[in-house]
């Protein structure tokens, strides 16, 4: 799974799509970027360290 994520300063805006992220950039910042990043999805068993 990837994620779109839009950085600039301190503010930190994660998207589920890359079309969610276009439509958030076409109202708040039109000359942003947002870069793609893939999620790390870890075993069940390793998730579970307590």
């Amino acid at each position: 799974m990837t994620v779109w994520i839009y950085n600039k300063g301190e503010e930190l805006v994660v998207f589920v799509s890359e079309e969610a992220a276009k439509v958030w950039l076409d109202e708040h910042d039109p000359e942003g970027v947002a870069f793609e990043y893939e999620v790390l999805d870890l075993p069940a068993q390793l998730g579970d360290r307590g």
